[in-house]
Formats: C-alpha cells, structure tokens, sequence
C-alpha cells in the first residue's frame, strides 16, 4: 500500500475532513442530560448519512431501550477478514460552563505552544467525535481509492459516557450481524506525538451516588448544631475514612482480587518516558499524590482507585444560610484492575457506607453504572497489525502501555463476541478529556486518518 495514495487524498480534503468533524461538534450530543436528547438522535442521523457518503452500505440507525446504535458495513468478500470499529458519539456535560475559554459547541481552532498547527477546542473534539470520526474518513479514503483490503463494520453507539447499559442487549441480540475478527477502538491516547504508544488495557469502573439524610428538614445550625447529626458533615467523615495515610483504600477487601504486577512487569513500565516535572507543571500543581510505594504512572494505569467525582447539600448560594441540611450527597466512582468486579466493589464500597453511618442518619445508595477492566495481549495478529500500521506513520515502534481510563463495553465485547480489541488512540492526556476546554489537536486527527488504513492493510495481510 503506497502511503502516498494516503497522504495525498488527505491534504486534497483536508478542509472538508476538518469542517465535517466542527460540524458534528457543534451538536450538544450530552447523553447525561435529557434535555440534549433531540441533539443526541440529531447526531446518530449524521453520522448516519457520514457513512453513507463514505461508501458504506446497510447503514441503519438500529434502536434501544436508550440510544441508537449506528450500524453500517462494507463486505468486499465474506471469505476476507472483518474489522468492527467501535466509537460513540455521546459526549460528557460540559459543566463548569464558566471555565471555558470559548462555549463548549461553538469549535474553535487555536494555535498551542506545543501545537503550531493549531488543536480543536470543543466538547466531544477528542472523546470521542474526533476520534471516531477518523475511521469514517480513513474508511473513505479506502473506498474512494479501491485499496479497502478486509470487509469493515461500523457499531457507533450513545450511551458510552453513560455506562452503555442498552448496548450489552443490542450486541447479544446481534451477534450474526457483528460476526467479525477484531475490534478496533479509538478512544486512548498516546505518550506523545514524538513517542507513539498503544494501550494494551483498561481500567474498569464502579460509579455509585450516595446519599446521606438527617433530619426530616433543614434545621436552625444555632437551635440544632451539636444536638443532631449533620449529614455533610457525617458524609465528609466516612468518605475521608476511605484512605489511610498512606493513601491505601481501608474498605475491608477491597484488595483482595487485585491482580498484582511483577517486580519485572514494573520495570517494564518504567521504560515509557515521563516527566514528572513537567507533569506538575502543566496541572499546575506543587507535588503529585496517590498511594504509597507506586509511581505515578503505577497509580494511573496499575492501582485502584476511590475518588469523590461530586458533592453537594445545604445553602450553596450567595451569601449566609445557617442551617443544618437535611441530607447530603456525593458521586463516587472507583477505577479497577484486572480480576475486581464492578458489582463485587460496588456492594463492598456501599456495605461499607452503611456499616460506618452513625445512628441518627440514613444512608441511601444506588449505582449508576459499571465496567470490567480489560486487558489485550500484544503478542496477537491484532496488536502486532497496529504496531506495525503506527510505526509506518510515525517513524518509531510504539511503545505498550497501561491506559487509566475506562470504556465499560469492552469486557463485554470479548465475552459475547468473542473478539480481541485493540486500541489505536490518537488523543494526549494533556487534552482536557472529561474537563473544560477540551481539545484535539490537528496533527493527532489527521495523523489518525493516516494511520487508520495501514491497520486494515497490515491486519487483513497477517491474518490470511
């Protein structure tokens, strides 16, 4: 495959390639919030139309109890190997509005220090609509060229910000049409642009709200206060119970599945560069934190987590209110490693809760959604495919590393489909991913574009 067939198509459609995707991120596709529900289906009808221009074929918006999925394929010959890409076009809520630099829907094109060419700042621009979007224009340049070498489904779905509860029933509802031989996913990141990576796992994730109630109302803090429990203040007391000094979770077992890393295994990943320096230096913070006797890297791809993602109760406004709430609530979610369950952490972080709750409050709890971790191993056809295709447009071998974060379909793509996944990420942890002022940089999106159609070439090569 001439990569020139490749770079020049791009560079000949560069401009529509950019203003179609400042387009799609123009639609408030927020899965979280119903209010955006018009503006979620307007996008699964875009990108439905996307595809077909492509050159896809049985493209369907195929619906769930929630939101669609957006379907689509292209079968050159049912005796070649078929790659599923999985993307979704839900986006996180784009709270605190006051701490962006431009509205979250309007895409602005800004140059960077690091990024002379210039990076998308929006909502959605790297997670995941910049990302998922690569495909469809990598799919593109393979239909509009004739070098597409492998069959391609598409299955974009949104609710993954949600937790992707309807999804799970779609695919097993599904299983002949999303018959296949690998998933590929773009939804990580990579160390740098001048150092390439892949990630070779996940983290999972338990996400639960709690709830603590007090009084039947709120009380006078002067008549009541020391007299009756105040459940900010009970909240804030077991959720600082969590950590030891040492920043190590105290819920009774809540280690004991952790499926623990060899002394050889981490300093394997000490060899991915980092520089904590200039880490503290671009969060603009004096010194790192997490739990004792692991490296930063350690805490963010290897350890599990317990982290208060919200919390509120009582007068929040302008001004002096002195009362005492009637109840207070926080969002807690905890990022897992292989061998813990989301269900298992869920009910021993919740158990915990209620065991420690002091008499005169309530505590009322409820999960909101749940992920296994996963992990892919990089001695397969797969991940060999995809090193080679990053190595081919980067000049350099990638380098396998643990991603943090977590996409809580993927165990469930391997256990119903029976397919291994890989991840080919083009975004950078410094992108603001979840955070105002998210961003994606021009070079990543059109690197990917690039990048894209060797996998399929290299893929469909080894797998024959």
């Amino acid at each position: 495959m001439e990569r020139s067939i490749i770079t020049d198509y791009i560079n000949s459609n560069k401009e529509r390639m950019l203003n179609e995707l400042l387009d799609l991120l123009r639609i408030p596709s927020v899965s979280a919030d119903t209010k955006y529900k018009d503006d979620v289906l307007r996008t699964a009808d875009s990108i439905k139309n996307r595809l077909i221009e492509a050159g896809a074929e049985n493209v369907e918006i195929c619906q769930t109890k929630g939101y669609p999925v957006v379907y689509g394929e292209k079968i050159i010959d049912k005796n070649k190997p078929t790659v599923i890409v999985y993307g979704h076009y839900d986006v996180q809520p784009a709270d605190p509005l006051n701490l962006w630099h431009s509205p979250p829907f309007e895409p602005v094109i800004k140059k960077t220090e690091t990024h002379p060419d210039g990076a998308i700042f929006a909502r959605g621009a790297c997670d995941d609509k910049g990302q998922m979007y690569m495909h469809v224009k990598a799919f593109e340049i393979m239909m509009r060229t004739n070098t597409l070498p492998c069959n391609v489904k598409f299955m974009i779905e949104g609710e993954e910000e949600v937790g992707s509860a309807n999804l799970g029933p779609w695919i097993i509802a599904n299983k002949a049409k999303l018959r296949g031989d690998v998933i590929l996913i773009s939804d990580t990141s990579l160390i740098a642009n001048d150092t390439p990576s892949i990630d070779t796992g996940l983290r999972g994730l338990a996400y639960m709200e709690v709830e603590v109630v007090g009084a039947n109302r709120d009380l006078h803090s002067g008549v009541y206060g020391g007299a009756v429990a105040n459940p900010i203040n009970v909240l804030c007391k077991i959720i600082a119970s969590c950590h030891d000094e040492n920043k190590h979770i105290t819920i009774p077992n809540f280690y004991d599945d952790v499926l623990e890393l060899s002394a050889a295994q981490r300093k394997e990943m000490e060899k991915a560069p980092f520089d904590l320096e200039n880490y503290k230096k671009d969060l603009a913070i004096d010194d790192v934190y997490g739990e004792a006797g692991y490296s930063t890297i350690e805490r963010s791809g290897i350890r599990p987590t317990l982290d208060v993602n919200g919390i509120w109760g009582g007068y929040t406004g302008e001004g002096a209110k002195t009362v005492l709430p009637s109840k207070a609530t926080a969002k807690i979610s905890c990022r897992l490693v292989p061998n813990q369950s989301s269900e298992v952490i869920t009910k021993k972080v919740l158990d915990y809760f209620h065991s420690i709750a002091p008499a005169g409050v309530t505590v009322k709890a409820a999960e909101h959604h749940g992920g296994e971790p996963y992990m892919t191993p990089i001695d397969s056809i797969e991940f060999k495919a995809a090193a080679k295709a990053v190595e081919t447009c980067f000049g350099k071998e990638p380098i396998p590393v643990r991603g943090g974060g977590s996409i809580p379909i993927c165990a469930l793509f391997e256990k119903e489909l029976g397919l291994k996944i890989v991840f080919l990420g083009f975004g950078l942890d410094s992108d603001n991913l979840h955070s105002p002022n998210e961003k994606y940089n021009l070079e990543n999106y059109y690197k990917g574009i690039e990048t894209i159609p060797y996998f399929h070439h290299f893929f469909a090569e080894m797998k024959q």
